[in-house]
């Protein structure tokens, strides 16, 4: 008989007697179990930088280097600045990033690309399924225990959400399989498109149901919610990766993320993990990143580790 790991953790717990532990250590089945109190590294999602890494101005061995001589922990190597996107980097480009962030001691938390499994056309949906598959690989051989990607957009007039919400589920399922076998762990993000509220997340995970699918909890992506910190609370036990943004979206208006409410929703839950930080603008990036970097850090301070 095969058990999954959800079973097996349950069955554990109920040997040992966790069974009847307060019900702070009790999870539905498609919530990640973290039996444990919350700890946090705080890093940096790589779009941060999206402006000299496109011009080509700065390559990931030089971000890799920005991060280590600012206190930055870790980065999400976003797939996108790969000079050979979307076709995978060579084994040596990939290797030589992974080597030098190892010397500089900053974690690879990460890596992300851009799909669409809501496009109507079932050839082209395989083409984005592959396209998953190939970037798993990078993900294995560079070391990122998470993969980023997404649902799509929002359906077309001539499809209704529940069958395309039938083609992400199935995509997704087969997505996750593979990315089980490569010890990669798929992070969906909450982007305003398909998904745009924690319902519609909840409904996601659930129906997909993988050990090896979690959430990229993105907080600018409630973007249609009176409190979008509620969702954020509602989600997070979803979470196996962030997106903390500058902004959160109140009532349908851009207003300055409460990093200590963040905090706070945080401390409450059990999440340990990497929160990377995702600015944008027209200010220097370098500079407004080391900036917003010391807020989310003193903001964070009491469950970093």
């Amino acid at each position: 008989m095969n058990v999954n790991r959800r079973q097996f953790i349950t069955s554990a717990a109920m040997a040992s007697g966790l069974a009847f532990c307060p019900t702070e250590f009790a999870f539905p089945i498609d919530k990640i179990t973290r039996l444990s109190k919350p700890k946090v590294v705080v890093g940096m999602n790589a779009y941060s930088l999206n402006a000299p890494l496109i011009a080509r101005a700065m390559t990931y061995e030089d971000l890799l280097v920005y991060c280590a001589a600012n206190g930055i922990d870790a980065v999400d190597l976003t797939g996108y600045y790969f000079l050979s996107y979307p076709i995978v980097p060579d084994d040596e480009e990939i290797y030589r990033i992974k080597r030098k962030a190892f010397l500089l001691r900053v974690d690879i938390c990460g890596t992300g690309i851009k799909n669409d499994f809501t496009i109507p056309d079932k050839e082209q949906r395989k083409k984005e399924f592959q396209l998953v598959k190939n970037w798993i690989l990078v993900a294995e051989k560079i070391g990122a225990p998470c993969l980023r990607i997404f649902t799509g957009n929002t359906p077309p007039d001539a499809y209704s959400r529940k069958e395309m919400l039938d083609w992400i589920v199935n995509d997704l399922k087969e997505c996750a399989d593979f990315a089980g076998q490569h010890g990669v762990i798929l992070a969906v993000q909450n982007h305003n498109d398909f998904l745009k509220t924690a319902d519609q997340v909840e409904e996601l995970m659930k129906r997909v149901n993988s050990d090896w699918l979690g959430l990229m909890l993105n907080i600018g992506g409630f973007q249609s919610s009176d409190d979008p910190y509620k969702e954020i609370e509602q989600v997070l036990p979803y979470a196996v990766n962030w997106q903390i943004k500058e902004s959160v979206y109140v009532n349908k208006v851009e207003t300055a993320t409460d990093l200590f409410k963040i905090a706070d929703i945080i401390k409450r839950s059990t999440y340990r993990g990497f929160l990377p930080i995702e600015t944008v603008g027209k200010d220097d990036p370098k500079e407004k990143f080391r900036s917003y970097h010391l807020e989310v850090k003193e903001a964070m301070k009491e469950i970093t580790g």
